[in-house]
C-alpha cells in the first residue's frame, strides 16, 4: 500500500457512505471529486449512435439522441447531481501518491484482454501532476464520438467570459410597427413554463433554467405598449450563422438544422423525454410561431406569418432574453451529452475568435484555442463541436491533458468540466452503468466521465479516486466489429473499476 493510503481508504469510504444515505434519502449530494467544491458562480450542475455524437449509438438507422445508445429512462433515474460541498477531499500529494505504471497495469491485468474493446487505445494520468502513468496507442488519434464534447468546452470556457450568456432579442424593423427577431444562437430558449421544464429528467432552477419565450414576447410587448403600438408586422433574423444548416450526420433526432434561432431545440414535443426526439424541419420558424402566439397572448396582434429577414442595422433593441452562464451550458451539454447545444457551444467559440460561426468556423476555433493554452494537438483531428463526425480524432492522451487542466486548481474557469461529468451510476449518459451486476458497481459514484458511442466506436473519459484517495484522469477509446456496444462498454466499465481499486 503507498503512502497514506489509510486517509484514502477513509475519503472513499466516506463517499460511499454518503452516496448510499443520499440515494437513500432521494437527494444526491455529489462533489467534483478532482477539486471538491463547486463550480464557480454555481450551487450544482445541469443536468447523446450508431451515428450519434455521444453516448448513443445507431442500431439500424436510428439512435437513441442521449448519450448512452438505447437506455431508457427509469422512474426518476435521470436526474441532475447538485453539488452542494465538498464530500471527498481533493487528492493532495502530501498525503498519497499516486499509482506506478507497472502497478497499474499489474492491476488492470487480464480486463485489458476482453474480446469485447476490439482495438483499444487508453491512457492513465495523475491529476495532481499531470504525470502519464501507464497505455496503449496513447498517441494514436483515435475516433473521439461524443468525448470530442470534452475539447468544446475546454475551448469555450478558456476563451469566454465567465459571465457570458447567449441572448435572444428583438428590434424595431426597418419601417413604425415592424418588428424582428434575432436569434443569437442559444438553442435551449424555451417555450414551456419553468414548472414543466426538465433537463435529464430533472427540475431546473436559477441558474439553470433557460430563457422563456413566453418572457421575451411579454417585455417585447411592454415595450409596443408604451409606444402605443398594439399590432406588428414580424419577421426573424438567422444571419449569425453561416455554412450548412444540417451536420453531414444529420438525422433529424440527435441533432436537427444548427440555426442561431430555435425554441427547445427544435423539438416537435418540447415535453418529450426522448434523448434524440423527433426535430422540426425548420426550426426558425417554429420559433418565430411560438414568440407570435405568446405576443397575442399579451395582447399585440401579429398581422403576417413571420419571414427570415435581416435586422436592420443598428436597430433599437426593443426587448431580450439571456440563456444560462456559459459554465451552465457546457455542464447541461456534457451531462446529458447534448449534439444540439455542443454545436452551439462551438459556434460561440467561433464567433468570439472571430471565425465564421459554422461547423468549419466552430472546429478550428477550438482547435485554435486548445493550442493555445497549450493542449497538445498532435494528430488531433476536429470537424464538428459535439463529436457526431466519424471524421473526428483524438488521441487518448490529449483527452487525458483536456481533464487534467479542467481538474486543475490552478483553471477554475474550466471547473464546469469536471461538474458536468457525468457520475457513473447516478446521472445523465452514465446512469445506467456501473451497475450492481455489472462486475464495475464498486466504482459507482466515484467516477466522473464522458461516454461517447458511435457506429463501433464506444470512447469513456473522464475523472476516478482510486483505492488510496488519489484522483487519476483517463481515457479509454475502442472501434469493434460488433455493432452491439453493450459489452463493450461494459469491459471499459471493469477497466476503469480497476483503477478505482487499485492501491498500486
Amino acid at each position: 500500500m503507498r503512502s497514506g493510503a489509510g486517509a484514502g481508504r477513509g475519503r472513499r469510504t466516506a463517499l460511499v457512505g454518503v452516496l448510499g444515505a443520499a440515494l437513500a434519502a432521494g437527494v444526491l449530494t455529489v462533489a467534483d471529486p478532482a477539486l471538491a467544491q463547486p463550480s464557480p458562480g454555481a450551487s450544482r450542475p445541469d443536468g447523446h449512435s450508431s451515428k450519434r455524437a455521444d453516448d448513443g449509438h445507431h442500431q439500424g438507422g436510428g439512435g437513441n439522441g442521449n448519450g448512452n445508445g438505447q437506455q431508457e429512462r427509469r422512474g426518476n433515474r435521470h436526474r441532475a447531481v447538485p453539488v452542494k460541498g465538498p464530500v471527498l477531499s481533493a487528492g493532495d500529494a502530501k498525503d498519497s501518491r499516486a499509482p506506478t505504471g507497472t502497478g497499474l497495469r499489474s492491476a488492470l491485468g487480464a480486463t485489458l484482454q476482453d474480446k469485447s474493446l476490439g482495438t483499444l487505445n487508453y491512457a492513465v494520468a495523475d491529476a495532481v501532476t499531470g504525470e502519464f502513468l501507464v497505455g496503449a496507442n496513447e498517441n494514436t488519434p483515435a475516433t473521439p464520438a461524443s468525448t470530442t464534447k470534452l475539447a468544446t468546452a475546454v475551448a469555450a470556457l478558456s476563451l469566454l467570459p465567465a459571465g457570458h450568456r447567449i441572448a435572444t432579442t428583438v428590434v424595431q424593423g426597418a419601417t413604425p410597427g415592424e418588428i424582428t427577431l434575432v436569434g443569437g444562437g442559444d438553442p435551449t430558449v424555451t417555450a414551456l413554463p419553468v414548472d414543466q421544464i426538465r433537463i435529464g429528467g430533472a427540475p431546473v432552477d436559477v441558474d439553470s433554467a433557460p430563457a422563456s419565450m413566453a418572457d421575451l414576447a411579454r417585455r417585447t410587448a411592454a415595450a409596443l405598449k408604451a409606444a402605443g403600438t398594439t399590432g406588428v408586422k414580424l419577421s426573424y433574423d438567422t444571419s449569425l450563422y453561416s455554412g450548412p444548416l444540417l451536420h453531414k450526420e444529420h438525422d433529424g433526432t440527435n441533432i436537427g438544422a444548427v440555426t442561431p434561432l430555435m425554441v427547445d431545440e427544435g423539438r416537435i414535443d418540447p415535453r418529450s423525454p426522448d434523448e434524440a426526439p423527433a426535430r422540426v424541419f425548420d426550426p426558425p420558424g417554429q420559433a418565430a410561431e411560438s414568440f407570435a402566439g405568446f405576443l397575442k397572448a399579451e395582447g399585440i396582434t401579429v398581422q403576417n406569418k413571420a419571414a427570415q429577414a435581416a435586422a436592420p442595422a443598428g436597430a433599437k433593441e426593443l426587448a431580450r432574453v439571456e440563456s444560462p452562464e456559459i459554465g451552465r451550458l457546457v455542464e447541461r451539454m456534457l451531462t446529458t451529452s447534448d449534439n444540439q447545444l455542443a454545436e452551439a457551444v462551438a459556434r460561440q467559440v467561433a464567433l468570439a475568435a472571430k471565425q465564421p460561426a459554422s461547423f468549419e468556423g466552430g472546429a478550428a476555433a477550438v482547435t485554435a484555442e486548445l493550442a493555445k493554452v497549450g493542449v497538445p494537438m498532435n494528430g488531433v483531428v476536429l470537424t464538428d463541436g459535439s463529436g457526431l463526425a466519424s471524421a473526428n480524432l483524438i488521441p487518448p492522451l490529449t483527452l487525458v491533458k483536456l481533464l487534467g487542466q479542467a481538474a486543475s486548481p490552478q483553471h477554475p474557469e474550466l471547473r464546469p468540466v469536471i461538474t458536468g461529468l457525468p457520475i457513473a451510476g447516478f446521472t445523465g449518459t452514465l446512469v445506467s452503468r456501473f451497475g450492481a451486476k455489472s462486475g464495475a458497481g464498486d466504482a459507482a459514484g466515484i467516477v466522473r466521465a464522458k461516454t461517447g458511442s458511435l457506429s463501433n466506436v464506444n470512447t469513456l473519459a473522464g475523472t476516478v479516486v482510486d483505492s488510496d484517495g488519489r484522483v487519476l484522469v483517463f481515457a479509454l477509446m475502442t472501434r469493434t466489429t460488433s455493432p452491439d456496444p453493450f459489452p463493450t462498454r461494459a469491459a471499459i466499465d471493469r477497466i476503469v473499476a480497476k483503477i478505482a481499486a487499485c492501491g498500486c
